[in-house]
């Protein structure tokens, strides 16, 4: 791949990393849920040390024309708890803002996995692709998280409503 579609790709994973921290710590700084404010700065925390990571890559590629080999990326961190789960479930309405801004985040995560999904499948230098497919798999912890809450949001939005039209 040249050059200057790696590079493309770096700067639109760091951009999406960008994005992620601003409205991951938007959402924490706005919430009312203590539980909710935790996990999207944990989150915001996490996607600032994938845009150092990102950085310290391209800075490497741009010096030397390939990725560094064997980065420590380390383990996202363990919020995907059934007990966290139910916690927020309790303290979230399915049409609340946090609500909102957790079905946005699913959408953000999962252009973010697939991107980095799409860039390990393609990438021909192997400390690119591992990077890609480590980052790519960060992110899928939170998709799934986020989208577990989701799911259970709406479930609950239409048994409390007792909407049942069929």
């Amino acid at each position: 791949m040249s050059d200057g579609n790696v590079i493309d790709i770096l700067k639109k994973a760091i951009i999406l990393e960008q994005q992620g921290q601003s409205f991951y710590r938007n959402v924490a700084a706005q919430t009312k849920s203590e539980d909710v404010k935790n996990i999207f700065s944990i989150m915001a925390d996490e996607e600032k040390k994938h845009e150092q990571i990102l950085t310290d890559q391209g800075k490497k590629y741009q010096k030397g024309g390939s990725f560094e080999a064997g980065i420590e990326i380390g383990q996202p961190e363990e919020f995907s708890s059934e007990v966290l789960s139910k916690k927020i479930k309790g303290q979230i309405d399915a049409a609340s803002y946090e609500a909102a801004s957790i079905s946005a985040a699913v959408a953000f995560e999962q252009r973010t996995v697939d991107l980095y999904s799409q860039r390990a499948a393609a990438a021909t230098d192997e400390a690119e692709k591992a990077m890609y497919a480590e980052l790519a798999k960060w992110e899928k912890t939170h998709l799934t998280f986020l989208s577990g809450i989701y799911d259970d949001l709406l479930e609950s939005a239409w048994y409390d409503s007792s909407y049942w039209p069929f």
